[in-house]
């Protein structure tokens, strides 16, 4: 049986908004799970940003994410490493790797260049969800995460802008978004 990883980044970023190209991975959420939406794995850490260390009060706020837990952890590569260990078991029955919105993937490659990393993940299929969803719903545009899940009738469980929480909550709408997919 195939699974698909759900994956939310966390990253640096100020009331205006930043550019990608500016921005900085602080926190990787990832729930590996069932075509049902069911949680088979799950995968959590913080990431220590180099370029500019200190969070904005703006980005402590809305992502409840502490100075202290990127102080105290790994930078990229090695937090990266360590996911690739843990996605390594998984990637036999690995389908796709699904994220909500493209700002995840696109970070993702951003940051997987300008550190040198190679990922599992760049040989896999990546699923726009959030375009998936409004397809299956014939929404005349995307709706954010919480919207979606309003919609569907669900209602946001755990704490918003943080990684785990949100790849969690992505997965529940795996189901009602990708109703051709395997099966």
């Amino acid at each position: 049986m195939g699974h698909w990883l759900v994956i939310d980044l966390e990253a640096t970023t100020d009331d205006g908004g930043w550019p990608v190209t500016d921005m900085e991975i602080i926190e990787i959420g990832a729930s590996l799970v069932t075509r049902d939406g069911r949680e088979v794995d799950h995968f959590q850490r913080f990431v220590r940003p180099r370029r500019r260390p200190q969070l904005t009060p703006f980005c402590r706020e809305l992502t409840h994410i502490s100075q202290a837990s990127v102080d105290s952890a790994a930078a990229l590569p090695e937090v990266w490493a360590t996911f690739e260990r843990w996605l390594g078991h998984h990637q036999p029955h690995l389908q796709a790797w699904v994220s909500w919105g493209d700002y995840d993937r696109q970070q993702l490659v951003q940051e997987w260049q300008q550190h040198r990393l190679h990922s599992l993940l760049a040989g896999v299929p990546h699923i726009n969800l959030k375009q998936r969803f409004a397809k299956a719903r014939h929404l005349q545009r995307p709706l954010g995460l919480n919207g979606a899940l309003q919609l569907a009738g669900l209602q946001f469980t755990g704490q918003q802008h943080r990684a785990l929480e949100d790849a969690r909550n992505t997965a529940r709408l795996l189901p009602l978004s990708l109703p051709a997919v395997g099966a």
